[in-house]
C-alpha cells in the first residue's frame, strides 16, 4: 500500500510546505499492518505493566516514557534511508568491538560481571552490537553480491565471532544469545548452504539428549563444566530439575510456572493475579513478567500476546521479501529474528522450557536500554518499507 501525500493548495508549488504537510512526509510511506501490530504489543505492555508495577514505584509512568522515546528513535530512523545506513555500517561496528575491548580493560563489575564503561555516563556497549552486527554482516554480503564464496560466509563468521566473544566473556548469556541470533540470520539469508547448517544443529540436539541422559551426574555439586561459567551450568542444571533448589536457585522458574498454570483459561482478571502482587513472582516487571500476564489474561492473553507477536515477525519477514536490495533485505531479516529470539527466549525461561537468561519480553517487560533497542530495530524496517514504495513509485 503506497501511501499518498495530500495534494497541496492551489497556486503553492513554490510555497513553503504547512506544518501538516511536513508531519504527514514523516509518516508517509510508513508500513501500517507493522504499526498496527507494534501499537497491539505497546497497548498490552501498558495493561499489564500497570497492574504488575501497581506498587512498584514509578514503574508505569517510566515504562510509558520509555515507550515515547522509542518512538521518537523509531520516527528519526524511519528517515534515514538504508544507503546511508550502509555507508555507517562498518563506522558503527568497528565502535562497538572497541568499546567492548574498552569494557574488558577498563569495565564496571556488578554482581560478577563487567559488562559497562564510564564514558561520563554509564554505558552497556553490548547493546550497540544487536544493530551494529547486522548491520555490518548485511553490508559485507552486499559488497560481495554475485560474487559470494565459501570464503566470504568464513570472514562473515570471524565478524560475527569477535563481538559475540567479548560479550560472553563479561559473561552475558542472554545478549550473546540475542546478537549471535542476529548475526546468524543474515548469514542464513545471504544463502549459506544446508550443508554447513545441519551438522552443527545435529550436534546440538546430540549435545542435548547426552545432557538430559548424564544430568544425575553432570549437575553433582563441584562438577565443573569448564566452557560455561559456574552460574550459567546452574541455570542449565535448574532447567533440568527446578526441585533440585526449590528455595534458591529452582524458585523462579517454579513460581512462573505456578503463575501462568493459576491463571487457567481466562486468567484471574485485571489486578486480581496473587502470584503478582503477594510478590511471589521474581522480577514480575522485567523478566518474568508474562507469568504476570498469564496469571492475569490466563491462556487467553497468552494466545493474544503470541498472535501479536507472531504478525509483527511476519510483517517483518514480508518487509524483508519485497525490499530492493540485498542489504535491505538481509537487514530485515535479522531484525525480525531479534524480535523472535527475545520473545522466544523470554516465554521459554518463563514457561520452564529454557534456562534463566536476562532477555526482557519485547514492548512488555520494563527497561530503557532494551526498548531504544526496539525503536531502532523498527525505525529501520519501516525505513526499508518506505524505500520499498520510493523505488515503487
Amino acid at each position: 500500500m503506497i501511501a499518498r501525500q495530500p495534494p497541496l493548495a492551489k497556486g503553492s508549488v513554490f510555497q513553503k510546505p504547512t506544518l501538516a504537510q511536513k508531519v504527514w512526509r514523516l509518516f508517509a510511506g510508513f508500513d501500517g499492518p507493522l504499526a498496527m501490530a507494534v501499537g497491539l504489543l505497546v497497548g498490552l505492555g501498558l495493561l499489564v505493566m500497570y497492574s504488575a508495577g501497581f506498587d512498584h514505584g514509578t514503574r508505569f509512568v517510566d515504562h510509558g516514557r520509555n515507550m515515547l522515546i522509542a518512538g521518537v528513535i523509531l520516527m528519526v530512523v524511519a528517515q534515514i534511508p538504508p544507503s546511508k545506513m550502509m555507508a555507517w555500517a562498518l563506522p558503527i561496528y568497528a565502535v562497538g568491538v572497541l568499546l567492548l575491548v574498552a569494557v574488558a580493560l577498563f569495565g564496571i563489575t556488578k554482581k560478577g560481571s563487567t559488562r559497562w564503561i564510564n564514558l561520563g555516563v554509564v554505558i552497556q556497549p553490548s547493546e550497540i552490537l544487536k544493530i551494529a552486527l547486522p548491520l555490518m554482516l548485511a553490508a559485507w554480503f552486499q559488497k560481495r553480491e554475485g560474487q559470494l564464496r565459501m570464503s566470504d560466509f568464513a570472514i562473515a563468521l570471524v565478524i560475527l565471532l569477535v563481538p559475540v566473544g567479548l560479550i560472553m566473556k563479561q559473561p552475558d548469556l542472554g545478549t550473546s544469545l540475542l546478537v549471535l541470533a542476529a548475526g546468524l540470520a543474515v548469514i542464513f539469508f545471504a544463502g549459506l548452504n544446508w550443508r554447513w547448517i545441519l551438522p552443527p544443529v545435529f550436534l546440538g540436539v546430540v549435545g542435548i539428549v547426552v545432557l538430559v541422559i548424564m544430568e544425575p551426574s553432570l549437575c553433582k555439586p563441584g562438577v565443573d563444566w569448564h566452557v560455561l561459567h559456574e552460574y550459567q551450568r546452574q541455570r542449565v542444571c535448574t532447567l533440568l530439575d527446578p526441585g533440585r533448589d526449590p528455595l534458591g536457585k529452582g524458585f523462579h522458574i517454579i513460581q512462573g510456572m505456578i503463575a501462568i498454570g493459576s491463571g487457567g483459561l481466562w486468567g484471574k482478571g485485571f489486578m486480581q493475579g496473587t502470584q503478582t502482587h503477594l510478590e511471589f513472582i521474581p522480577e514480575r516487571t522485567t523478566d518474568f513478567i508474562f507469568a504476570a500476564l498469564g496469571e492475569e489474561f490466563g491462556l487467553l492473553g497468552g494466545l493474544v500476546l503470541l498472535a501479536s507477536f507472531f504478525f509483527l515477525i511476519y510483517r517483518a519477514l514480508v518487509i524483508a521479501m519485497q525490499a530492493p536490495t540485498l542489504f535491505s533485505r538481509l537487514l530485515a531479516g535479522s531484525m525480525a529474528t531479534i524480535f523472535f529470539t527475545y520473545a522466544f527466549v523470554n516465554m521459554g525461561m518463563v514457561s520452564g522450557i529454557l534456562p534463566v537468561v536476562g532477555v526482557p519480553l519485547p514492548f512488555i517487560s520494563y527497561g530503557g536500554t532494551a526498548m531504544v533497542t526496539l525503536g531502532l530495530a523498527l525505525g529501520i524496517l519501516m525505513s526499508i518499507a518506505k524505500s520499498k514504495q520510493l523505488v515503487q513509485t
